[in-house]
């Protein structure tokens, strides 16, 4: 079972921003054909990645890290980039 986490006032942020909770990005882990990736750009001091997944109308990408074998999740929304790497992957791996 996967456990989730997140700050409440960066959801809120997300939520006004993108107009998606963090509550609903959980569900592109449920998604069997999601896709990991991991983010080069902002991995620092810890690697964070994005996980493309189907979530009711659209693909959604999720910002993640792993802490304490939770997910945390950092910022998510219906983002055309990560629809097209959802799409090529399922294309290519279908």
């Amino acid at each position: 079972m996967l456990h989730f986490e997140w700050d409440e006032r960066k959801d809120g942020e997300n939520q006004s921003k993108h107009d998606v909770s963090f509550r609903l990005a959980q569900y592109a882990f449920s998604d069997l054909k999601r896709i990991i990736a991991e983010d080069l750009e902002h991995s620092r001091e810890e690697k964070r990645f994005f996980c493309f997944g189907r979530v009711r109308e659209g693909i959604l990408t999720v910002r993640f890290t792993f802490r304490k074998n939770t997910i945390r999740i950092i910022g998510a929304g219906y983002w055309r980039k990560g629809r097209t790497i959802y799409e090529e992957e399922n294309k290519v791996h279908g």
